[in-house]
Formats: C-alpha cells, structure tokens, sequence
C-alpha cells in the first residue's frame, strides 16, 4: 500500500513505469549489469527527489517502477537515468565499453507509461458520475 504524499498546496501519488532498451536491442546485460543499473537509478532518482521502487530487466532491457512528485519533469529525469547509468556502467565494466564502437549503452527511444491508482475505466465512471 503506497502513501499518499503531500506537500503544500497538493496532495499526490504519481509512479511512471520506465522502460530503456540496449542500443540495436544487443543482449549484453548481466546479472552484475543489472545489479550496477538498479544503485545508479536509484542514486539518480534521489537527486531528484524520486524513488526507484522496483527494478529489472533482461539482456536487452531494464524496466523501472518510479514514485516521483509533481515538481519533476520525467524527460529530464529519463535523459538524466540514461546519460549517468551509461556512463558509470560502460567505465565500470569493459565488456560494455567493447559491444559498442560509440560510448553508447542505451537506444534513444524509451517507453514512459504513468500507472498506480485506480484503473482508467473507474476514474472516468466517478468523473461522469460527479452531478450526482
């Protein structure tokens, strides 16, 4: 069960499900990958007053679960989430820095999706049903 946050003027409960694919989809994600990934996205997150609730992923792709507050902006959050796990995975493990002839690691496209709360069929009933 989540809390809902507040702050001063807003009450929220915000979460984003976050997917990254490996540049050309290359299976070069490990267990240690993996692992190294969930520290740095949730160090990153921390800067921005984020959490990282859940992390994984396969050889080609990480999925993260994200509780953030209305004041983030989720590109700016993604954009950083990409450029620092990049960078601290590819100097942290030479096989990465091998798979690729550019310091790449992650595919420019992304998948961002909100979720949480009540589903979008039950929302949409209570704001049809507001008149009473």
């Amino acid at each position: 069960m989540y809390v809902i946050n507040k702050s001063r003027h807003s009450a929220y409960l915000l979460h984003a499900h976050i997917v990254f694919v490996t540049k050309y989809r290359r299976n070069v994600l490990g267990d240690l990958h993996l692992d190294a990934f969930k520290t740095s996205a949730a160090e990153v997150c921390a800067e921005f007053d984020a959490e990282l609730r859940e992390c994984d992923g396969e050889s080609d792709h990480v999925h993260l679960l994200i509780e953030y507050n209305p004041k983030v902006q989720l590109t700016k959050l993604v954009n950083s989430l990409k450029a620092v796990t990049s960078r601290r995975l590819r100097n942290q493990f030479t096989d990465l820095r091998a798979a690729y002839d550019k310091p790449v690691l992650w595919s420019r496209s992304y998948f961002v999706g909100s979720c949480g709360g009540a589903p979008l069929e039950v929302v949409a009933q209570y704001v049809r049903n507001q008149r009473g």
